[in-house]
């Protein structure tokens, strides 16, 4: 169903039933601009994420926000464009280019879905994302460490937020319209104001095609983001955040690996079949959030978000790679689909207890998931191999046959508290704990065998702040988070959740104007009842798994004066299997470097005319990282590790505000064509970095 139509017919039955969605608390700040953003900041003071009115120096926590301004200067249109200017986060599988995956502080989540993700305090992790798009995002909170005694199940090394943008009560408008390298055409809108005195809207669409720098793999985007706000009462507030987004793309496995050596094709070149047609992921968002303050001062708050997802098409995908060159392949249909509903009501406000300040929240959340999947495949054989060296597509097709038939259905209700407790002026004490009580049920539909699981956990955190000065903070903090585990063992009995426990202890410092902020911190993580092979079935699986990640991390970003703004990253993490039945044991984990380190940097100023010009740049290293995890028994026999090679890029940004109200931009990505390889699943599933590129943009305001 057509995008625009499906959103009209949907919009005022939105606004009728008022679904009560829990965004972000209403007294956060609101940026006040539509489209591109200039002379804005780098380093903010708070994190709507961290559900807590403690600025950021005060919370004894690492958080690291990525600001409309830093998106905007780094020209960025979806997640995966700002990733390597945040520390600690690498990528990993990203499904052929259908979802968004990365690992934050070592520590990736299942492999065979998308990264764990908030979207204004909702998950929206659960079910099949496609890359997210940031038309109408405000912020992005990278959450470092656990998140669990917030939100439940989740990875200890971080979880990210996404903070849409927010109506505004004065009219203002921008449309924007770029061009560049393969194809590249992409149009925007953003416009807000007022409907009526109560009543603001806001509207963000971008329309997108590209045709791709690798061969037969090219791009369609449509997102229409659509935002109200009305307020009922001086202190009752019902705001509505919506969310369509359709991607259509080849899934594209990247190029293979030859005896370990990467280059031996063009990065450039597709080993999937052109005649599948793209494959089509389908997000549909609706949020809104029902805030009452009380006369006491307290603030309620009354939630429920509604995401579908769903994923459709046929892929091509490698199989094994013969010694002449000769690649098998093996031909899948997917039709995915997921419905989310979820609930939440929160409490929070101020009072005094024994001569000490408390900062309150009480909430309750329930959630209901379904997830329909099927999958075909069949493999092809030697009639449906190709040549990497030669390629030649349009072979006959085989038909996928079943192979994958479920349906899953989790049901969880949590109940959590967080109080953040000023023990002397200097002094900051954050506790919190959630207990969930998750029930999952799995049905094959294949063997008519269902199975189900009712884990019960609780996650708490504690974490103290000591402020010695007006600008410097020292803290500590250790928590524990869970995530369950999906499917069953060779017995048919349930796998146990994976569990996590996570210490921090670090520095804050803030400038005296508190324009820039940086942080550093040490962090030591472990996590259990991973899953891996069962050592008497190589087929099946079992909860057994270790692994523990170590690290440093130094992040730094504002307004350096009136001129300069930075950003800057530079992480050491040491990360390794600790226990194992089938894996390395003291192996690395895949795509997660030792290293990783980023900067950037922009000039603003004026010409004598006085329009306004900024110049600027960033570069990004990733370390040399594992790229398919080794078995025991070829550590043994001395099989020689995968591993993609280190890389550095560079890019280049800039503009020209020719009137108040009219600006040109330029943006260029690695700009020395640097030659690499940002993730692998396996040797045959390796995806290469974007050779160069130039987009050029138009931004006018109204």
């Amino acid at each position: 169903m057509p995008i625009a139509p499906f959103t009209l017919r949907l919009l005022p039955l939105a606004l009728c039933t008022a679904l009560p969605v829990l965004a972000q608390d209403a007294q956060l700040s609101t940026v006040e601009v539509v489209g591109r953003t200039a002379s804005g900041a780098y380093h903010a003071e708070e994190a709507a994420g961290a559900k807590t009115e403690l600025p950021l120096r005060e919370l004894p926590q690492s958080v690291r926000i990525v600001t409309r301004q830093a998106i905007d200067d780094l020209g960025a249109t979806k997640v995966d464009d700002v990733l390597d200017y945040v520390g600690g986060v690498s990528r990993q599988n990203n499904f052929g280019g259908l979802w968004d995956n990365i690992a934050i502080r070592g520590m990736p989540g299942d492999q065979n879905i998308g990264m764990a993700t908030l979207f204004n305090g909702f998950s929206a992790g659960r079910g099949f994302n496609a890359p997210r798009d940031l038309a109408g995002v405000e912020r992005i909170e990278f959450l470092k460490g656990p998140a669990a005694a917030l939100y439940g199940s989740s990875e200890p090394g971080g979880t990210l937020n996404v903070v849409s943008k927010r109506p505004l009560w004065k009219s203002a408008h921008a449309v924007e319209a770029y061009g560049g390298s393969h194809g590249l055409k992409r149009g925007a809108l953003d416009s807000t104001g007022p409907l009526a005195d109560r009543l603001a809207y806001r509207l963000n669409i971008a329309v997108e095609d590209r045709d791709g720098w690798r061969d037969h793999v090219g791009s369609q985007r449509q997102v229409i983001a659509p935002a109200f706000t009305w307020k009922i009462t001086n202190d009752t507030v019902l705001e509505y955040t919506g969310e369509i987004l359709r991607h259509e793309t080849a899934l594209d496995r990247g190029v293979v690996a030859v005896d370990n050596r990467l280059g031996a094709i063009p990065r450039t070149r597709f080993l999937g079949e052109p005649a599948d047609g793209d494959v089509r992921v389908d997000n549909r968002t609706h949020q809104a959030i029902l805030s009452h303050i009380w006369d006491s001062g307290w603030t309620g708050r009354l939630g429920l978000s509604h995401r579908t997802t769903g994923i459709h098409g046929t892929s091509t995908e490698a199989l094994d790679l013969q010694p002449s060159g000769l690649l098998t392949r093996q031909r899948r249909l997917r039709d995915y689909d997921s419905d989310d509903l979820a609930v939440q009501a929160e409490l929070q406000g101020k009072l005094e207890a024994s001569g000490l300040q408390h900062e309150l929240l009480f909430g309750i959340e329930r959630y209901h998931f379904d997830m329909d999947t099927l999958m075909q495949r069949v493999n092809g054989g030697p009639t449906y191999a190709i040549d990497i060296y030669n390629p030649i597509y349009g072979q006959a097709r085989p038909t996928p046959a079943a192979n994958t038939d479920t349906f899953e259905r989790q049901r969880n209700t949590a109940f959590y508290l967080q109080d953040a407790i000023t023990l002397a002026p200097a002094w900051r004490l954050l506790a919190g704990v959630r207990v969930d009580r998750y029930d999952q049920t799995m049905l094959n539909r294949r063997t008519g065998v269902q199975t189900q699981q009712e884990p019960t956990s609780t996650s708490p955190r504690l974490g103290l702040s000591w402020l010695p000065s007006s600008q410097w903070t020292l803290y500590a903090n250790a928590g524990r988070s869970f995530r369950p585990n999906t499917g069953t063992d060779r017995g048919g009995a349930d796998f146990a959740p994976e569990t996590g426990r996570a210490l921090e202890l670090g520095a804050k410092w803030e400038s005296r104007d508190k324009r820039i902020g940086a942080t550093a911190a040490l962090f030591d993580i472990r996590k259990r009842n991973v899953k891996t092979t069962d050592p008497t079935d190589a087929s099946q699986s079992i909860a057994a798994g270790e692994v523990r990640s170590r690290g440093l991390e130094l992040d730094l970003a504002g307004q350096i004066n009136t001129h300069w703004r930075l950003n800057a990253s530079l992480v050491l993490n040491d990360v390794e299997i600790t226990r194992d039945n089938n894996l390395e044991v003291g192996g690395r984990l895949l795509n997660v470097p030792r290293v990783n380190g980023s900067l950037l940097a922009v000039y603003e100023d004026a010409f004598a005319n006085g329009q306004r010009f900024g110049m600027g740049g960033g570069v990004t290293h990733t370390g040399k990282r594992l790229g398919q995890a080794r078995t025991q028994a070829e550590v043994e026999a001395g099989t020689a590790a995968f591993e993609l090679p280190h890389y550095t890029t560079a890019k280049l940004v800039g503009y020209w505000r020719i009137t108040p109200n009219l600006r040109l931009t330029l943006d260029v990505d690695n700009l020395f064509d640097a030659t690499y390889y940002t993730s692998s699943y396996s040797r045959l599933w390796v995806t290469p970095g974007m050779e160069r590129s130039i987009t050029v943009g138009l931004q006018a305001k109204f």
